[in-house]
């Protein structure tokens, strides 16, 4: 039975890496979760524990084309986050982005709804500034092969600020840095996933430029309770805010421990350097620790040991 605080909440991308762990937390809660996805990098794998339950409704659209239900929050997660993804169809990804905000924003505006955009540390592009602070506004190429993804980003937070003060729409806005944890997509060409299944294979692991690019990686159980309290927070309180792991490691540091925990015979190649590839990436999370009394709890290694299950696990 539901409680009388049980929300009916629109997960957008629920099928998805990110998307999937909400709406099994939304659901624990006691929730109603409408989990939309048009699968394109979601999968139903993601969400078959979820499928029965009678609180839970799987909904396959694109939130490029407008929907009409009813619903008290929405969780804008739509839109493929890796590389190898957003730049196989680099006009679809940029419409999901700003096409998708402007349907979801337009669903919230009718129905009163509270929405969250889930934005990227990539609006920060290759950062002068380090760490990355929400008042910093990037340097970002706007006609490179990265652009699809950070400027459909940089415009979807135009968007939600302008319905903000425009349409009085409640929005909160949250910058997520790089985010690990079971069900990423083995194939992603993100960089955890492809050092854990690299090892797990004793193939080389492929490190781009000298490896001394640094990131920061945070644990998805981590991420998904950063951003249910940033939902929860007052109305005044919009973002954007910084949710990442502020813990910074070189990318040959993260192969090194990867090879470590999987105990692999993976041998270290070094390809050219992708174009606009950052140098660095870290979140300043002051804002979050203090709006939200949120930090990460899992280090890097806790967390690996947990994906490696999870990736050795795969039948692929």
């Amino acid at each position: 039975m539901r409680s009388n605080s049980a929300k009916r909440i629109l997960v957008t991308g629920g099928a998805g890496f990110l998307g999937s762990h909400i709406c099994e937390r939304l659901l624990a809660q006691g929730h109603e979760v409408i989990c939309l996805d048009n699968l394109f990098t979601g999968t139903k794998a993601n969400i078959s524990q979820m499928i029965g339950n009678p609180f839970f409704e799987f909904m396959r659209h694109d939130v490029t084309f407008p929907l009409y239900i009813e619903v008290d929050e929405i969780y804008n997660m739509a839109c493929p986050a890796s590389p190898v993804h957003y730049q196989y169809d680099p006009v679809q990804t940029t419409k999901t982005s700003v096409h998708g905000a402007i349907n979801m924003l337009g669903l919230a505006k009718r129905v009163r709804a509270r929405i969250l955009q889930a934005s990227t540390s990539e609006v920060y592009g290759d950062p002068q500034v380090h760490p990355q602070r929400e008042d910093y506004w990037g340097h970002v190429n706007p006609i490179g092969i990265r652009s699809c993804y950070d400027e459909g980003k940089r415009c979807a937070e135009t968007l939600f600020f302008d319905y903000y003060r425009q349409n009085k729409v409640s929005i909160k806005v949250a910058r997520i840095f790089n985010t690990y944890g079971p069900r990423m997509h083995p194939q992603d060409g993100r960089v955890v996933s492809n050092f854990i299944m690299q090892a797990l294979r004793n193939e080389p692991i492929t490190l781009y430029g000298d490896g001394s690019q640094t990131r920061s990686f945070c644990y998805v159980d981590d991420l998904v309770e950063g951003l249910i309290r940033l939902m929860d927070t007052p109305e005044d309180f919009t973002g954007p805010v910084n949710l990442g792991n502020p813990g910074e490691f070189t990318i040959r540091q993260l192969a090194e421990k990867v090879i470590a925990l999987t105990g692999s015979k993976s041998e270290l190649v070094f390809r050219p350097l992708p174009s606009d590839d950052p140098r660095q990436r870290q979140p300043d999370i002051t804002l979050a620790r203090a709006k939200l009394g949120w930090q990460p709890t899992i280090d890097l290694e806790a967390g690996l040991k947990k994906a490696i299950a999870y990736f050795a696990g795969l039948k692929c």
